[in-house]
């Protein structure tokens, strides 16, 4: 089956999960093929901020996503639904899982968000530790010049984490913290995650209709 995009999508302990969650569903919506890495601050910080447990092993994560995406979260919402057969392919990765394709310039995707990227993981990648599949898999977009987004969600920032995030700037990494705009007339909660996943969308080529942009409608 041809998909319309092969991503990576790394979660890690920064909070801001719905960041994370809702541009899954919308790259899934999307018939996008998304290889999930979850850190294992983030299964802690995902079920703190929502009713969402994430189970030991990659299958039952990845069933218990499609059922939390697909049934709890927005149901009428029509970016975010569609059939079945039309939200792509959801794989998740160990995090030691050093065959997954990610893992190789070879076989990984032509793009990877870390959303949330906690401030340990921005400071990993900036030193090329690859001591796990996400941080590898940051090293591997780096290496072959591959689009690499990492959402930082911390406040305030250290000039240690300026300075990472200055680093990989110069290397080509698009740094997007989740600080999202108002410009737009917010409702609600949803509509200030939905600002920032319209961002990634864009920056990934991937169509979106969560927001309109700057000067459509009038604004």
């Amino acid at each position: 089956m041809a998909y319309s995009t092969r991503v990576t999508l790394a979660f890690t302990g920064a909070s801001g999960a719905q960041y994370g969650l809702r541009l899954l569903q919308c790259l899934l919506a999307a018939n996008a093929e998304v290889f999930v890495i979850v850190s294992k601050a983030a299964r802690v910080v995902i079920g703190t901020e929502t009713d969402l447990r994430l189970p030991a092993g990659t299958g039952a994560t990845e069933e218990a996503l499609r059922g939390y995406l697909f049934k709890d979260l927005r149901k009428d919402d029509p970016q975010g639904g569609g059939q079945p057969e039309k939200r792509g392919r959801l794989v998740v990765c160990g995090l030691e899982q050093w065959t997954a394709p990610v893992a190789s310039g070879s076989g990984a995707p032509a793009s990877m968000v870390v959303c949330p990227c906690s401030t340990g993981t921005l400071s990993a990648i900036a030193t090329g530790a690859s001591n796990n599949l996400i941080e590898r898999a940051a090293d591997v977009a780096i290496k072959e010049g591959r689009k690499l987004i990492l959402v930082p969600r911390e406040s305030p920032f250290s000039a240690i984490h300026l300075e990472n995030m200055l680093k990989l700037s110069r290397l080509g990494v698009v740094i997007m913290p989740a600080a999202p705009g108002f410009y737009h007339q917010p409702q609600s909660v949803d509509d200030l995650v939905d600002f920032i996943v319209a961002r990634l969308l864009d920056q990934l080529g991937v169509e979106q209709t969560l927001v309109p942009r700057w000067g459509e409608h009038g604004g």
